[in-house]
């Protein structure tokens, strides 16, 4: 494994690498779906505010969670933990980067509304989803680069890998789990972004009778909200199965944190697109 690129007396972890170039494919998805929507044009900057700003916020979120899940390690050595490159954990920033984006999504819906623009909150939150999913799944690159131990147990298949040099080492062969997770959400941002599109029916209607095409009205194919439901719902069943074969301790009921958390993002979801079943799509 390579957790550290080395380029002369500069070094650069494979880790925060991965995370970076996440949030750059990331913010690439989310401009192209809240331009296809009429919410934001590529150039207005909202794309940007939209990502780094959950972004941010769950690092901050994701360093904070693991530290309070072990207080008297912590305390015992607060300033070298609280800067280390190393112990983040999903939940928490799962957490601190869905209320920021929340909160940055509702000032848009408000700021639109001023202008006499009217925008659903739900339908910001179906833009973020395909964004989301595929960021976290290139996320998961630097997992695997690093060895950081978010791998899982040991395994005979073929595909089992060992990490010798990670920051977490073993020689064991063993589930490379953040390989599954990459491929899983690169199908989930997928799915998503295909169930995301405009109604076909609808854009044909643009064309005029003279041939012209008038300017791009979206009109969604389902109700506003069902693909965040839907996001949760996929994110929260695999990243449950796959703590299966992972090597994270167990806490509530046997599962480990980060099982029970997508236990309860997929319940959420299947609770929100139940609500949303009798709505209609919206313009």
């Amino acid at each position: 494994m390579i957790p550290f690129l080395h380029f002369g007396s500069l070094t650069i972890p494979t880790f925060g690498l991965s995370v970076a170039c996440a949030m750059l494919v990331a913010y690439f998805v989310l401009r192209a779906d809240l331009a296809r929507r009429g919410i934001a044009d590529a150039k207005s900057g909202e794309a940007e505010t939209l990502v780094a700003s959950p972004c941010l916020a769950g690092f901050i979120g994701a360093k904070l969670y693991h530290l309070l899940e072990s207080p008297a390690e912590f305390f015992a050595d607060p300033w070298h933990l609280l800067f280390s490159p190393y112990g983040f954990a999903w939940f928490g920033g799962l957490l601190a980067g869905f209320a920021t984006f929340a909160f940055v999504a509702w000032r848009l819906v408000k700021r639109n509304a001023a202008e006499g623009k009217s925008i659903s909150f739900l339908t910001i939150l179906d833009a973020g989803s395909p964004a989301a999913g595929i960021g976290y799944g290139i996320g998961r690159i630097g997992c695997f680069l690093s060895g950081d131990g978010d791998y899982g147990i040991p395994t005979a298949l073929p595909w089992g890998m060992s990490f010798p040099n990670g920051l977490v080492p073993t020689t064991a062969r063993v589930h490379p789990t953040p390989i599954y997770e990459l491929l899983v959400a690169c199908a989930i941002a997928w799915f998503l972004w295909r169930m995301g599109a405009p109604d076909p029916a609808m854009q044909g209607a643009e064309t005029s009778k003279a041939g012209k095409k008038s300017d791009v009205i979206y009109a969604a194919a389902i109700a506003p909200g069902k693909v965040f439901a839907t996001y949760l719902i996929l994110t929260g069943v695999a990243r449950f199965l796959v703590e299966f074969i992972r090597i994270n301790p167990r806490s509530f009921f046997g599962l480990s944190n980060a099982q029970a958390a997508g236990a309860l993002s997929a319940l959420v979801g299947l609770a929100l697109y139940a609500k949303l079943r009798q709505r209609r799509p919206s313009s």
